[in-house]
């Protein structure tokens, strides 16, 4: 059996969305695209060793409000912030919700009602852990 016509129907699913790291001067940026577009679902960002990240969730646009934070058996609460056409949430990257979420690669984020799942795959979980190393204070 031939793979490649099914590995290029997969991607074609996709549309070609896929987790990139980008480290450099500046921020640190982990973001959910599909490369060289415009198009995002989530962007983790944080200053090197600040301790904190930032999470832009673009797929159900902006809601302002408490946000609940769970992965595995970790839950949080923090406050969710409308920007232009996404949501925006910090976290501290030593609180248990982000440390589940670095080892599962699966995030829920419930802000006024409306739900919404980052899962990060399994061949893209080096990324999510080096952003967290390099984000943690």
């Amino acid at each position: 059996m031939n793979w490649l016509p099914i590995a290029l129907s997969a991607l074609a699913i996709q549309g070609g969305w896929t987790w990139t790291l980008y480290e450099g001067d500046g921020p640190l940026v982990l973001a959910h695209e599909v490369p060289d577009t415009p198009q995002l679902r989530s962007v983790l960002e944080c200053e090197p060793g600040s301790g904190v990240a930032r999470l832009d969730l673009y797929e159900a646009g902006a809601a302002p409000g408490v946000a609940i934070l769970s992965s595995g058996d970790a839950t949080a609460q923090t406050e969710s912030v409308a920007v232009s056409d996404h949501s925006r949430i910090a976290i501290r990257s030593d609180h248990p919700v982000f440390g589940q979420f670095v080892l599962t690669g699966d995030l829920s984020v419930a802000v006024a009602g409306r739900a919404q799942s980052v899962k990060v795959q399994p061949a893209h979980l080096a990324k999510l852990r080096r952003f967290a190393e390099l984000c943690g204070g």
